[in-house]
């Protein structure tokens, strides 16, 4: 089969499709086995602590929502569980503000040097900075 940058053909959109779902469910499973289950947090957990503590502790209800590519229903649901446990409050103010508390930032900062080591070891470890790059510029096109 010849190689398809000798060729000049493009590779198959439903390969290409198949190939990035694999590497993100691989990826995504070998971080979080490694990282949130160490720190007694559920993937989506540590998703919004990790948003909110880029974010410098609080977002709107929505953004967070926007930020993370999720549906409101499904945030609200988890911002409740998560505020039942103390790591997260939400207040209204001209809409739901959603600010980390003392737990929160305690359990993101717990788990932060696992979670950097993860990504590290499971994804950017296996790529070059170009290839970094490209993919960043890539990802936050959506």
């Amino acid at each position: 089969m010849p190689d398809e940058a000798a060729t000049g053909a493009a590779p198959d959109p439903v390969d290409f499709w198949t190939a990035f779902k694999r590497a993100h469910e691989v990826v995504r499973a070998r971080v979080i086995a490694d990282t949130a289950e160490a720190a007694g947090l559920s993937e989506p957990d540590l998703s919004i602590l990790v948003t909110l503590g880029k974010a410098g502790g609080a977002l709107r209800q929505s953004e967070l929502a926007a930020s993370l590519g999720w549906d409101r229903t499904r945030v609200s649901h988890q911002l409740t569980r998560m505020s039942t446990r103390g790591l997260v409050a939400r207040e209204r103010a001209g809409g739901v503000i959603v600010t980390l508390t003392d737990a929160g930032r305690a359990a993101i900062a717990a788990a932060q040097p696992g979670l950097d080591a993860a990504v590290r070891r499971h994804f950017t470890d296996k790529l070059s900075a170009p290839e970094i790059e490209t993919l960043t510029s890539v990802f936050s096109r959506f």
